[in-house]
């Protein structure tokens, strides 16, 4: 077991992204964005190594400042690095390495594996996916052992959207810090830049048009001081852990909600009564549509969109609502290209040319299970559906797995890139195939409280 602490100089980054950025064009070179005045700290990790496996850690530059990173390599190293790529972290000025849950496993079956803190903190998808390609390509310096033969990306929520935007054509092609990926496993991830911030303005603006508190304008700077009179017009209560929403105005949001996250689908009403996630979601109202400075301008629109909470033809109220529902249009270029690496928000089309496995629970409310058929479309519609393999779960919360089912999913991933035998997966678009109450069941391991069971499954705690 040993454990080494080790960091690169600035020039020597600055070094390399100077010859790599120089090949692009220079475009949208005036933008700028709030989130290039913050600063971050990066806080060097104090693991202690496995067991059986040599442990390296420090700080490096990344494209917003320092990086924390770890990296582990078991003594019987089988030459896959597995680069792990954490979620959000919040707002706060610390940015810190998280611990991959599937640590233990992955040294176990001869994987080493690499996490970078990112350089920066927000919904900053462009440092997660140039800093982690960074610490990838640094392993040989930091370590000193040989260069991997093989590299794997494997990423939960915003982790998700870094892992799916790490293997893209267009990242390929423009990103600073170049990786060719292997495989890559985004899970609960979100799989369209677009969508994500598309639903939390659609349902924020939603809620306080259905509750009578929406002030008409947009951004709507009065949401948050407005929010527990928006609560009290939609639920019957939302002070513990599971909300119950009313049968008026309450209702017509839950399935409006419904309708907006991918359609009927066992849990869905579970997760959208998950109080937490409520609050995660609400907690975004009102703002200005630039994801807190990490885009110079606007990127929400909901011109054109009608919104429904019945089926059959629109009734009068949702005539009224849409009619009243204020809106407003996404600013021109809001995300453009940048001659100095990946988008500020790297685009996940389907432009993909290695497996990629996703895992996503059917009741997430945060990042909904929408993007999983979302990015079913993007990749069949580039030409690689068979690339693509999509497992669904039966869960309320947003990246609730159990360590059976990632287990279970990355062991398909690496067996199919190995032998070239694609695993079996579940279809995420067809209505009837997903309304069905045992959808889910064939990869779900382990039943969840207040969740059906699959038939024949074990009790819980019990797989």
């Amino acid at each position: 077991m040993t454990v080494r602490s080790r960091s690169i100089t600035l020039s020597t980054l600055l070094l390399g992204s100077l010859t790599l950025s120089g090949c692009a064009p220079l475009l949208y070179s005036s933008d700028t964005r709030v989130q290039d005045t913050r600063t971050f700290r990066a806080v060097p990790p104090t693991l202690t190594a496995t067991p059986g496996a040599t442990l390296t850690q420090g700080v490096m530059p990344g494209v917003q400042g320092e990086a924390a990173y770890a990296i582990e390599v078991p003594d019987r190293w089988n030459g896959t690095l597995v680069m792990y790529t954490h979620g959000y972290a919040g707002m706060g000025a610390d940015v810190k390495v998280q611990v991959p849950a599937l640590r233990e496993y992955w040294l176990s079956q001869g994987y080493a594996w690499a996490a970078s803190s990112y350089s920066s903190n927000y919904y900053d998808v462009r440092a997660g996916v140039e800093d982690t390609n960074a610490l990838a390509l640094a392993f040989p310096r930091l370590t000193g052992k040989a260069t991997p033969g093989k590299y794997v990306i494997v990423g939960f929520s915003m982790g998700g959207h870094v892992a799916g935007a790490a293997v893209e054509a267009e990242t390929a092609q423009t990103a600073r810090n170049r990786v060719t990926y292997a495989a890559a496993m985004p899970m609960c991830g979100v799989m369209d830049q677009d969508y994500e911030f598309q639903w939390l303005g659609d349902y924020t603006a939603a809620a306080a048009q259905l509750a009578g508190t929406s002030s008409g304008a947009y951004p709507d700077t009065t949401f948050q001081k407005r929010l527990p009179e928006t609560l009290g017009k939609l639920f019957t209560s939302f002070s513990g852990p599971v909300w119950q929403e009313n049968d008026g105005a309450g209702a017509k949001l839950r399935d409006l909600a419904k309708t907006l996250t991918g359609g009927e689908r066992p849990v869905f009403t579970l997760g959208f009564r998950l109080g937490g996630y409520q609050q995660a979601v609400l907690s975004t109202g009102g703002s200005d549509g630039t994801l807190n400075g990490i885009l110079p301008r606007n990127l929400y629109s909901n011109q054109g969109v009608t919104y429904r909470w019945t089926t059959g033809d629109p009734t009068a109220d949702e005539t009224a609502f849409n009619a009243a529902l204020p809106r407003t249009a996404a600013a021109n270029e809001p995300n453009p290209p940048r001659w100095d690496g990946v988008r500020w928000l790297p685009r996940v089309q389907g432009q993909i040319s290695v497996p990629v496995l996703t895992m996503h629970t059917t009741g997430d409310f945060y990042v909904p299970f929408r993007h999983q058929q979302l990015y079913r479309q993007h990749v069949n519609a580039q030409g690689h559906g068979d690339l693509l393999v999509q497992r669904s779960i039966r869960a309320a919360g947003h990246c609730e797995f159990t360590a059976a089912e990632l287990v279970e999913g990355f062991g398909a991933l690496m067996t199919w890139q190995t032998t070239g035998q694609k695993p079996a997966g579940d279809d995420v678009t067809t209505p009837a195939v997903i309304a069905d109450p045992n959808y889910g069941c064939a990869y779900t391991r382990g039943t969840r409280a207040g969740v059906a069971p699959c038939p024949g499954a074990a009790p819980a705690g019990l797989m």
